[in-house]
């Protein structure tokens, strides 16, 4: 059983995280496509739960042979590992790229942890638990990680700062990170200054319950009707994760940068409602000529998500002509063809959208030609 409106889903988030890893270049960008500077969550904030969430869905369909009653072998567990170990390289090529120079891996200065980092390890954590617990005791394992998460962050004292410090240095998974990680392979941006990390080992912890949360959303999914009530069932657990994880945030405020456990279960309730949308539509309704360009980007996500990467890498790291005050050529696109005429913030916002249709245009490419790259 393939699931389309999943693979559309993928798409949306995908062209998502291009969109605003795009804008987040410029100066000036609409509030919406960038991260809440702390404590909150904007649209942009969404994004990277909802691809741990789809990648929960998927293992539905890809380990159920092995989670009824049928165990792995080794070479299942073997595939798995070499899956995240994948992702985790591209993660580290990513990171790594052009520090110096374009082919110059500066290995004793480079970020260790990273989205891609993120997702192997969600994945490989996740599918274990799936794969030796039974279903309540994913559950269980579930609830264990929020609130061991929310307990340990508020509770439990930091040298130097203290119990419930929730600040870039102060907070208990920081210590952790530093602790673990070599400073030099910490985080340097956005005010952590080497003394954390967003994406940080510790703060994974509560990120593998993204992960779970869409496989239990598959595995209810592969046991309803497709039908309305369904969508129904879905948007409804939606609104509930809104509400408890919004209720929480009182006491352990929503906060991508430290993936709290409030935030988990607020963008699992996006996700869901999302995921609803996409099923009413195209599953139960079968309207699926507006989804077919997500569904073509969802199909190859992470190739189109790394080589988007790359190039913003290079866009900002070459120069259009010499000298100490030549523009980066991301600078130069963006000042002459969008900034110039549709202002900083309109034109921040149309440069990002081009970008997405030119990855749009490769994915229609790879399709045509049935690459499917996949890890």
């Amino acid at each position: 059983m393939r699931l389309t409106s999943l693979d559309v889903f993928r798409g949306i988030t995908i062209a998502a995280m291009i969109l605003v890893n795009m804008a987040g270049v410029a100066d000036d960008v609409y509030p919406p496509l960038a991260h809440a500077d702390w404590h909150g969550c904007t649209p942009t904030d969404l994004v990277f739960p909802f691809f741990l969430f789809i990648i929960g869905v998927a293992m539905t369909f890809s380990l159920s042979k092995y989670t009824e009653g049928n165990k792995p072998s080794s070479a299942v567990y073997w595939r798995i590992l070499r899956r995240a170990a994948i992702l985790f390289a591209l993660g580290l090529l990513l990171n790594g790229f052009w520090n110096q120079g374009i082919w110059t891996f500066d290995l004793s200065s480079i970020r260790l942890m990273g989205v891609l980092q993120r997702i192997s390890l969600t994945y490989l954590l996740a599918s274990v638990a799936v794969l030796n617990l039974p279903r309540k005791g994913q559950w269980i394992l579930a609830a264990v990680l929020l609130i061991g998460y929310w307990v340990t962050m508020m509770y439990v004292p930091v040298p130097e700062y203290g119990a419930g410090v929730l600040t870039r240095d102060g907070n208990f998974g920081a210590y952790v990170d530093r602790l673990i990680i070599p400073k030099a392979h910490l985080y340097k941006g956005d005010g952590f200054n080497f003394m954390g990390d967003p994406e940080g080992l510790f703060s994974t912890i509560p990120a593998i319950v993204n992960v779970l949360a869409g496989y239990f959303t598959g595995q209810w999914i592969r046991s309803q009707p497709v039908q309305s009530r369904t969508s129904i069932g879905l948007g409804l657990f939606g609104v509930g994760c809104l509400i408890i994880g919004w209720a929480w945030g009182w006491t352990f405020p929503i906060n991508k940068k430290l993936w709290t456990s409030s935030y988990v279960v607020f963008s699992s309730g996006w996700a869901l409602l999302l995921l609803a949308a996409c099923y009413e539509l195209i599953e139960v309704r079968v309207m699926r000529r507006w989804s077919k360009p997500f569904e073509i980007m969802g199909l190859n996500a992470i190739a189109l998500f790394v080589a988007s990467v790359l190039l913003i890498k290079i866009l900002v790291r070459t120069t259009i002509g010499t000298g100490k005050d030549a523009p980066s050529t991301y600078n130069w696109i963006y000042q002459n063809f969008f900034a110039s005429w549709a202002g900083t913030l309109n034109g921040s916002l149309l440069f990002a959208i081009v970008t997405v249709f030119l990855w749009w245009a490769v994915g229609v490419l790879m399709y045509r030609q049935r690459w499917f790259l996949k890890v």
